[in-house]
């Protein structure tokens, strides 16, 4: 039963280190929308930081599915939200939510 439950913990523990680091993620972001989104990308987008997390999710897949391309930005950033997971997308959003 012990050995069970160890092996139960350490699962939790190793997918828990494997979840998506929004901060991480966002690195590549702030070179355009600035550390705290208050940036214009490339002097065209509205800056992003604190926006809705929903508003941002929306925007990430519209982006990643070449089906939203605002400000002319579209082929831009599928290319950098090309290789992010829902799961990535749900942490930057979340983490760009709380920027201010």
């Amino acid at each position: 039963m012990k050995k069970l439950a160890l092996l139960g913990l350490a699962a939790a523990t190793a997918v828990s280190l494997m979840a998506a680091d929004g901060a991480a993620l966002y690195k590549k972001c702030a070179g355009c929308h600035g550390v705290k989104g208050e940036k214009k990308a490339l002097g065209k987008s509205a800056p992003i930081g604190g926006w809705d997390k929903a508003k941002v999710v929306e925007a990430l897949k519209g982006y990643k599915a070449g089906s939203r391309n605002v400000y002319g930005m579209g082929g831009l950033m599928k290319g950098q939200v090309a290789s992010y997971s829902d799961e990535d997308i749900d942490a930057v959003a979340e983490y760009i939510s709380k920027l201010k």
